[in-house]
């Protein structure tokens, strides 16, 4: 429940933040956790594929 809370609280936050910050900004703002969030699921999916090829091996 705390954990909720602080969820909610840092959600607050930063859309009281994107609120004060013109609309280029914070297209450029999502744009860029966007990219974040699709370079780190290509890693992801790499790192675990590169895994269960090194494991087909040992068997």
């Amino acid at each position: 429940m705390l954990f909720l809370v602080g969820a909610l609280l840092v959600l607050g936050v930063v859309l009281g933040a994107v609120a004060h910050v013109p609309v280029p900004v914070s297209v450029a703002g999502g744009f860029a956790i966007a990219l974040w969030l699709v370079l780190f699921a290509a890693r992801e999916r790499l790192s675990r594929h590169r895994a269960g090829r090194s494991r087909e091996g040992l068997r």
